[in-house]
């Protein structure tokens, strides 16, 4: 079975139990700010799972691209992975713990589905501490469909506990795990007595509680499922592969690096990690470039994660032998394999190969910088009498230069040097916190808390684009916004600064709009339906899919300001937001510009 087939299969298995299919979203997440993209299905489900109505109903289901950047470092083993597919179905206060594990055994052990061997599926369960039980409830309904005990582990909340935060709903979860060890699972072997040979495939959450503070969970009202599978892992184990970059999924784009450097993968395990790191960085970079919000290269947030990844593809392509620019032959490959699933690829194509390029002709020529600048610090170098370049310079030739440790020690070793690699990390790690540190207001709540201030907050965003439509005119799009209880961040599409009337201009807008206090109306319809009705729009929904479009302004058909398709919280009027300000405008990256901005006061929201 194909990767292809298995979305298809498990699209169509839900559909067949009354769930509606839904578009998958950006990977630039619009209700998380915690993280710089969507790392999982649920993201963009966010206030739908905290009790806002899906117009598509109680049973979902869709495929979404997710990043996770946590282990970059650890790609280039053969099941880390940066960029990656999650199949998921949700309850929306519909079925619980019972119809999703019968659900998820049918499609695995079905012989219409999956026809997994169901001797090689395990599972774990919460196993109960002084917060919440041990989940017997999902423990019951696995031996009902026929899981043997010992194939049932009992894991702590670190395994099998889901939190949206420090409050908020939370609940146990089960996952489930395929056996990857030869022949068949000897007697009593789960994930918690034998963990490398199982291999995590699926996770049910149960939202069952909601945690008022450190000590109090209460049972929620309305409990929500939300399920996610790894498509890539679930491939590979369905083709009986050793690893995801052995199937169809990668073959490709390892065929191109292949031609590209003259390497034949598998015959050097050295080489072969660096096939990997290219082809999982340079698939991730097409689908980040290629989003409907697609960041660009640059040196902070996303776009620093994407520039690290380029870099690092470059590096491990040179080490290939690969000495020209080579990112967007690849990405056509790319491109190929995944436009059906995502055509939102192959229509920014341009956009992919352009920015691809560019990068690469920037790192190459940082590299030379780099190397320049170990030259003009060489003598100064040679006067240390340990003949060793602290970790402090490597980390600022990396830093500055884009200069990897191993090239600084290649160049310190061809002049009798040695590196301090550890000082190296400590400077690395001391850069990170800092980074850290400041981005922590990126992660203070957010919407997933659904606070009256994220809300009012969330609302301004669609004041603030139509001011700046107004004012700059028809170019402006959205590009992401990230939301906190203290602020609003608000990427836009524009090539040049803003002048300080504009600014003055689109800030006193808003507050026009705020202090009229417009009603803020919301009715679900097709895509189409209100893009004729000139709501704005920065997602491709799936044909005939039903959106939400928040309208606000006197009447929602004839005289509006501002009408956008939405999932998020808002207001009920306007004035309700307070007093809104724009604190700083600056550039994000190539022609896109960022807006800071604050509110204060407000009416309070009404229940």
């Amino acid at each position: 079975m194909t990767a292809n087939e298995l979305r298809s299969k498990y699209i169509e298995f839900f559909k067949s139990k009354n769930h509606a299919e839904i578009s998958g979203q950006s990977l630039i997440p619009e209700n998380d700010p915690s993280v710089l993209f969507t790392t999982a299905g649920m993201h963009p489900l966010v206030p739908y799972l905290l009790g806002e109505k899906h117009p598509a109903g109680t049973r979902l289901t869709d495929y979404q691209k997710c990043v996770r950047t946590g282990d970059i470092d650890e790609v280039g083993d053969p099941s880390h992975l940066t960029c990656f597919e999650m199949l998921g179905n949700w309850s929306l206060g519909d079925y619980f713990k019972k119809e999703s594990i019968a659900f998820s055994y049918e499609f695995l052990t079905s012989p219409q589905w999956l026809a997994l061997d169901p001797k090689k599926i395990s599972v774990t369960v919460f196993a109960g501490d002084e917060n919440a039980p041990r989940d017997e409830e999902a423990a019951g309904y696995w031996k009902e469909v026929g899981m043997p005990e010992d194939k049932i582990a009992y894991l702590p909340a670190s395994d099998n506990w889901w939190a949206a935060g420090p409050t908020g709903p939370c609940g146990p979860d089960t996952e489930i795990f395929y056996w990857v060890g030869e022949g068949l699972p000897p007697q009593g072997s789960n994930k918690g007595t034998d963990s490398a040979n199982w291999m995590e495939i699926w996770n049910n959450v149960f939202m069952q509680f909601e945690r008022k503070d450190e000590k109090t969970l209460i049972p929620l009202p309305k409990q929500n499922v939300d399920t996610g599978m790894g498509l890539e892992r679930t491939n590979c184990i369905l083709q009986g592969k050793t690893s995801v970059y052995l199937t169809e999924v990668f073959m490709p784009i390892i065929n191109k690096i292949e031609a590209l450097s003259n390497y034949k993968y598998g015959t050097d395990e050295v080489k072969d990690r660096s096939v990997r790191i290219i082809a999982d960085h340079s698939r991730s970079s097409v689908f980040i470039l290629g989003d409907q919000k697609g960041v660009s290269p640059s040196n902070i947030g996303a776009g620093y994660v994407l520039r690290r990844l380029i870099r690092r593809a470059v590096r491990e392509g040179m080490k290939l032998g690969i000495d020209k620019d080579f990112l967007a032959e690849i990405a056509a490959t790319v491109i190929e394999n995944f436009k059906n699933a995502y055509p939102e690829l192959e229509q920014n194509a341009q956009k992919v190969k352009s920015e691809l390029t560019q990068e690469e002709a920037k790192f190459r020529e940082a590299l030379k910088n780099g190397e320049k600048e170990f030259q003009r610090l060489l003598p100064n170098l040679m006067k240390n009498p340990k003949k060793e370049i602290s970790g402090k310079v490597a980390f600022r030739l990396f830093d500055t230069f884009g200069f990897p440790l191993e090239l600084t020690q290649e160049l310190a070793s061809e002049n009798g040097f040695t590196v301090d690699v550890e000082g190296f990390k400590e400077a690395e790690q001391k850069h990170k916190e800092a980074s850290k540190t400041a981005d922590a207001g990126a992660a203070k709540g957010g919407l997933a808390e659904q606070s009256e201030v994220t809300t009012k907050y969330h609302t301004a965003t669609h004041l603030l684009q139509q001011a700046l439509i107004n004012v700059l005119g028809e170019q402006v799009a959205q590009k992401g916004s990230n939301i906190n209880n203290e602020r609003m961040r608000f990427d836009f599409t524009f090539e040049r600064p803003m002048t300080k009337e504009e600014i003055q201009k689109v800030q006193d807008i808003v507050n026009e709009q705020i202090k009229a206090d417009l009603p803020v109306d919301m009715r679900i319809m097709t895509l189409d339906e209100a893009k004729a009705e000139g709501a704005r729009a920065l997602f491709s929904s799936k044909y005939g899919e039903e959106v939400k479009v928040y309208t606000i302004g006197k009447d929602p058909k004839t005289d509006w300001f501002s009408k956008e398709v939405c999932g998020g919280p808002h207001v009920q009027h306007t004035a309700q937001i307070g007093d809104f300000k724009i604190e700083k405008e600056q550039s994000s990256s190539a022609g896109v510009r960022r807006i800071r901005a604050t509110i204060s006061g407000g009416l309070p929201l009404e229940n």
